[in-house]
């Protein structure tokens, strides 16, 4: 594929992450290695002082490395005491520029010449030596530079400054000062780039790249300009789609969410479905269904009946008040309740650090806790004499629901497995009534009007932590349990079409992907 013809198909690898990106990046490559412009070999040759420098099989016949160490040079800049900053211009005075000012946000400030010996002006080079800035190169203007930034030099009767602005640029150069760059904060100097070599072409030739190179520079650019264009474009559409389908969950609305002119996130999705699931706007309520207050007062009398049997201690048998303030309507027949109302019990694994064992009962940690399901193949373990002095309650049975309390708080897994295990103190442990549908409770607490009360309660600086009083008493809403199961059997087949959606979009990425590769590969070669 020639490189006219890659741009030309931009379609089909827009999907590949970073695409414009890595196309200016070929440019690059291709132009500091004679492949971007048609070439007559027999009539152009660099400056004869020039002609004993040696080659490569990677370039041209006709082209020559030029040393470093031996033709270029660095000039660092001056970093004049900041009480000497003016925010104006004055009467001998110059405008000190920092990596700062040579991006979209320039703060100006100016230095008396006197107070400096490191000058640039315009037309000259500079290339950022510290920090997240190392090797970035600039274009630089009239007036004195501090020392984040370096001056690039070189013979200028062997290279034009706009062929070394985009040799800098590239990976060719790129590759070397990030092998020799000591630290991102320690910087380079001029030793750490004596072994560089850069391409010289010969002149005119040079002419010729720079021309193609800021022509494609510029297709690039206005590719980007489409990009961001489409994605703004289809950023409304979102917006206007999950509005829509809010407002009315309608079949037809619903289609909209999938459209194939346009994706929605997945990530979005799934928290507007579970956001509708809650406000009761997902499925049609049903007016013969049970009310939620005679299903609440059944679970009151489950735990009456869990204490007289000496289950539960009465502490834990307490309906807590619900704290939250609901920001929604409820749809008739509907309740806002503490979670607490919902569970014969909320607890955690056990404070106490357990003592280790090579072999015994799993003892899961917060990290064996993730977004869909339990992992057990990478757990400790813990002597079935500790597991069996725990308190029941602290002992998950399948059914109940895991929660993260501690740093990633607020992941709901439940446990689906007969497997006795026990689980530290960062994880929550909700038992949810016989009268709730524990996949309806794994949606409430995996939507975001849970997640934000969580984030509210959350105690701690350097890692946040949802106390169990919190959690207890954070406000949910509750339906009646056939809508419960009515909910719960829609958000599983929304599910089921967002975790396609997201498979397609994987793999269509994954195409453009490996097909970018390959143009690429097929061009440099």
């Amino acid at each position: 594929m020639k490189l006219d013809t890659f741009f030309e198909k931009f379609d089909l690898f827009a999907d590949s992450p970073d695409a414009v990106a890595k196309m200016r990046e070929l440019v690059l490559d291709l132009a500091v290695k004679g492949k971007l412009t048609d070439r007559d070999l027999k009539k152009e040759s660099v400056s004869s002082q020039y002609s004993d420098q040696p080659t490569s099989d990677d370039l041209p016949e006709n082209w020559r490395l030029l040393n470093f160490g031996k033709f270029c040079d660095i000039q660092g800049g001056n970093q004049p005491p900041k009480s000497q900053f003016s925010d104006e211009p004055k009467p001998g005075y110059v405008r000190l520029f920092q990596i700062r000012d040579l991006g979209e946000r320039p703060v100006p400030v100016y230095i008396a010449k006197e107070s400096t010996n490191r000058f640039c002006r315009e037309g000259e080079i500079l290339i950022g030596r510290y920090g997240a800035s190392v090797g970035k190169v600039f274009w630089a203007q009239d007036g004195a530079y501090n020392v984040a930034l370096a001056k690039f030099i070189f013979p200028e009767d062997a290279l034009l400054p706009p062929f070394v602005f985009w040799v800098l640029k590239s990976d060719f150069f790129q590759a070397g000062i990030a092998g020799a760059s000591r630290s991102a904060q320690a910087g380079f100097n001029k030793g750490d780039l004596a072994a560089i070599d850069l391409p010289l072409p010969p002149l005119a030739e040079q002419k010729r790249i720079v021309a193609k190179v800021d022509e494609l520079m510029a297709l690039c650019d206005r590719l980007e300009a489409q990009q961001k264009e489409r994605e703004t474009r289809h950023a409304g559409l979102t917006r206007a789609s999950l509005a829509c389908f809010a407002d009315a969950p309608t079949p037809t609305n619903l289609n909209l969410l999938f459209h194939k002119s346009y994706s929605i996130p997945p990530a979005d999705l799934r928290k507007s479905i579970l956001t509708l699931a809650v406000q009761g706007k997902l499925v049609p309520q049903d007016p013969n269904d049970e009310p939620a207050r005679l299903l609440l007062e059944r679970i009151h009398v489950e735990k009456a009946q869990l204490v007289r049997d000496g289950v539960l201690k009465r502490a834990e048998q307490m309906n807590n008040e619900s704290e939250g303030t609901p920001t929604f309507g409820l749809p008739d027949g509907w309740e806002f309740v503490s979670l607490s109302e919902l569970c014969t019990s909320i607890t955690d694994g056990d404070h106490l650090p357990p003592p280790k064992t090579e072999t015994g009962i799993p003892f899961l940690v917060i990290s064996n806790v993730r977004w869909g399901g339990i992992e057990f193949s990478d757990t400790r373990y813990v002597s079935e004499e500790y597991f069996g002095k725990l308190d029941p309650i602290r002992k998950p049975r399948k059914g109940d629901i895991l929660y993260t309390l501690v740093g990633s708080f607020g992941i709901p897994v439940m446990v689906n497995v007969e497997l006795p295990f026990c689980v530290q103190r960062h994880i929550g442990i909700l038992r949810p009534s016989s009268e709730v549908s524990e996949a309806y409770l794994v949606y409430l607490l995996a939507s975001e009007f849970v997640l934000e009360q969580s984030s509210r309660i959350a105690t701690g600086i350097a890692q946040k932590t949802v106390p169990l009083g919190g959690l207890r008493r954070i406000s949910v809403p509750l339906p009646p349990l056939a809508e419960q199961r009515r909910i719960v059997a829609k958000v599983d087949e929304l599910m089921a079409l967002v975790d396609a959606l997201e498979t397609q979009l994987t793999s269509s990425r994954a195409t453009a992907a490996k097909l970018m590769e390959a143009v690429v590969a097929e061009l440099t070669t």
